[in-house]
């Protein structure tokens, strides 16, 4: 367990700031990144649709604003995928029992990622039907 922070100082209690803790946070989200992409197999998938999805957003004719939208909401659900393999890492890190918050949680996490990929299906139907 790390110490407190100091009071008044502005200091982080791991000492790294400035240009140190940008590249630690570089590090730190690349690790993140990588460990999802090794041990969950839905992010692959998700990663091999918004690939294609994003590459596809290139080849169409499409307005800046467009194409942007149709990116920013394949970038949206990547996100919520990360955020629902931490969600599940963590329950799973806490218990392996089955408990009805741990399944509440993993739950909640399939659900966004259940809105998000409605969310970009919405965007391509308004805008290639429009």
């Amino acid at each position: 367990m790390q110490p407190p922070l100091p009071r008044g100082t502005g200091k982080y209690p791991h000492g790294k700031t400035g240009l140190s803790r940008i590249l630690h946070t570089v590090i730190y989200s690349r690790d993140g990144f990588m460990a999802t992409v090794r041990s969950e197999a839905a992010f692959r998938q998700l990663l091999v649709l918004h690939g294609v999805l994003m590459a596809v957003t290139f080849v169409l004719d499409l307005s800046p604003a467009e194409r942007a939208v149709m990116l920013a909401v394949s970038f949206i659900s990547l996100l919520v995928e990360l955020l629902n393999s931490a969600i599940e890492a963590v329950v799973d890190r806490i218990s392996l029992e089955r408990h009805p918050l741990s399944k509440n949680a993993k739950d909640m996490g399939s659900a966004a990622q259940s809105v998000a990929l409605l969310m970009v299906a919405a965007v391509w139907a308004v805008v290639l039907l429009a």
